[in-house]
């Protein structure tokens, strides 16, 4: 198929940005790396009446390295990150997660700040927002700004809360601090590079006798959106992870989900690999393994 007829409109600022979104609203589409929505377009899933090419605005691709955290613009490409040495020393998970975002090809298009407003409920940078708490500054030409937590971000497949007149600007990442910082990205697709039918992430911070003082994981493809359990790792804080302990806490994690059938999986299989996965994160996390070194 081909795409519906629509208007393309070159930004040349960001303020040009949001004004044009202001003058379209719900007709307006911002597009960036195209690597989600072109295909949406081509099968007519999605119908802008207007194209906005955000691609050249050099405000959205902004990067600072601070000791609390990281701002990366929303039309960073997602290579640019996989391959910055000092990304993956502040953020180990996000250059985890991103190896098993498609492929090379995708990766060199595709943004980060797409990925996070495609909002696909098996999305790998969605997983890894919700896990490590980012927060997304959303902007408007009338309205001002805001931030939103990622976890209050997603709002179903494909669904968010970004206003029809809003563009996100940056993302907020909070880095850890001190020691022992350990992380494990996993998934279970057909192929590498497919949409996974469960995805798991986590981040653990560990002392020099391997007991647990931080953790934060999460679960992807399963619900509707990804999803993080603040409550159940915080279970894990001054123990040792072993096996038990990662099988125990995945089935309760998977238990909190609602899984659906698809062409994909079954709810019950769906369910299987859930579990299946956050166990082996926890554990290759806590082993000092990184799960996405050899997707």
């Amino acid at each position: 198929m081909k795409a519906a007829p629509f208007e393309y409109i070159l930004a040349d600022s960001l303020a040009h940005a949001l004004e044009l979104l202001e003058r379209h609203g719900h007709e307006a589409k911002p597009i960036a790396g195209g690597q989600s929505l072109v295909p949406m377009m081509a099968m007519r899933l999605a119908r802008p009446a207007v194209l906005l090419d955000i691609n050249r605005l050099s405000e959205l691709r902004q990067l600072a390295v601070r000791p609390g955290g990281v701002q990366m613009g929303a039309t960073t490409p997602q290579r640019v990150v996989e391959h910055s040495a000092e990304l993956a020393r502040a953020l180990p998970l996000v250059r985890d997660a991103l190896r098993w975002v498609g492929h090379i090809q995708t990766r060199n298009r595709g943004t980060v700040g797409g990925s996070l407003v495609h909002a696909d409920p098996a999305a790998e940078l969605p997983l890894a927002a919700v896990v490590l708490d980012a927060s997304l500054h959303l902007r408007s030409h009338a309205g001002g700004e805001r931030r939103i937590a990622a976890r209050d971000f997603f709002l179903g497949p494909m669904f968010t809360a970004t206003g029809e007149t809003e563009c996100l600007v940056d993302l907020h990442w909070p880095v850890w601090s001190g020691e022992g910082i350990r992380t494990a990205f996993s998934e279970v697709s057909m192929r590498h590079g497919d949409f996974a039918m469960a995805a798991a992430a986590c981040q653990l911070q560990l002392d020099a006798d391997g007991v647990c003082r931080r953790a934060s994981f999460g679960l992807g493809g399963l619900d509707g959106t990804p999803r993080a359990f603040p409550e159940l790792a915080q279970q894990l804080v001054g123990r040792r992870i072993d096996a038990r302990l990662a099988d125990e806490l995945a089935h309760a994690a998977v238990a909190q989900t609602e899984p659906g059938t698809d062409l994909h999986a079954s709810a019950d299989y769906r369910r299987h690999l859930g579990v299946v996965t956050l166990s082996r994160v926890l554990q290759q996390a806590a082993q000092g393994h990184t799960a996405a070194l050899q997707p």
